[in-house]
């Protein structure tokens, strides 16, 4: 399976933050067999250099390693976490944990905006370039009808406001700039098995595939875009 992406011109540079994962992993294969993407470089824990979202060291070194080759075109975070240190979701408000509020702001968006502080700087200037982070529908405070879930919730939330912010600031020096927070739907994946029935779930290609397709479409506006993997809008 290939994903051919059309706005960013030939040979461009691609990075993939998290590519040990379900989706990380398919969207380097897919940027991998794009003949028009030159180079994919994709960074997890298990890489060389290792990428630790609680490490800004290793964050670091990594976006040094990228640099090295030039600017990129295209960034996507395919980072986050649901059970965290073993812990799931919250589904009351007695069952709040202080340490896991934390630990889920740690890893759902400390992490990531510190992944844009470094990343951010390395794409190109004068050409369309696109940041986008593995957000959830969950982080939706005008889409929450049922509740629950206070620290993925509250987490995925915070990340919206930090890539709005950054989209916001960027576009004043990167004015192709393209920031997206994505609803990548359920996913065949670690992260979902406990909680959703995999045999319905999309297969990670098919949801990294169409999220290409929607990035590739995205206009720049000066501000982000909150998108589910068929294009669709949704309330911040």
């Amino acid at each position: 399976m290939s994903q051919a992406i059309t706005a960013f011109p030939h040979n461009f540079r691609a990075v993939v933050l998290g590519s040990s994962g379900a989706l990380g992993q398919a969207f380097v294969q897919l940027l991998a067999a794009d003949p028009r993407c030159a180079s994919v470089m994709g960074f997890c824990r298990s890489s060389a250099p290792a990428l630790f979202l609680e490490d800004e060291p290793s964050i670091i070194h990594c976006a040094q390693e990228v640099a090295s080759g030039g600017a990129v075109h295209l960034v996507i975070d395919a980072t986050g976490a649901l059970v965290i240190d073993g812990r799931g979701p919250e589904k009351r408000l007695e069952d709040i944990n202080a340490e896991s509020l934390v630990r889920a702001m740690q890893v759902n968006a400390i992490g990531p905006a510190l992944l844009m502080k470094h990343f951010v700087p390395l794409m190109v200037r004068d050409q369309r370039c696109v940041f986008a982070s593995l957000s959830a529908r969950v982080g939706s405070i005008e889409d929450n009808h049922k509740g629950g879930w206070y620290s993925y919730r509250a987490s995925k939330a915070a990340l919206n406001m930090l890539i709005q912010s950054t989209a916001i600031e960027v576009h004043r020096k990167r004015p192709l700039a393209v920031f997206a927070a994505l609803q990548p739907g359920t996913v065949q994946s670690r992260l979902t098995q406990a909680f959703a029935d995999q045999a319905s779930a999309m297969a990670p290609l098919d949801s990294a595939a169409r999220l290409l397709q929607v990035l590739d479409s995205l206009p720049s506006t000066g501000r982000a875009h909150f998108v589910d993997y068929e294009g669709r809008a949704i309330p911040w």
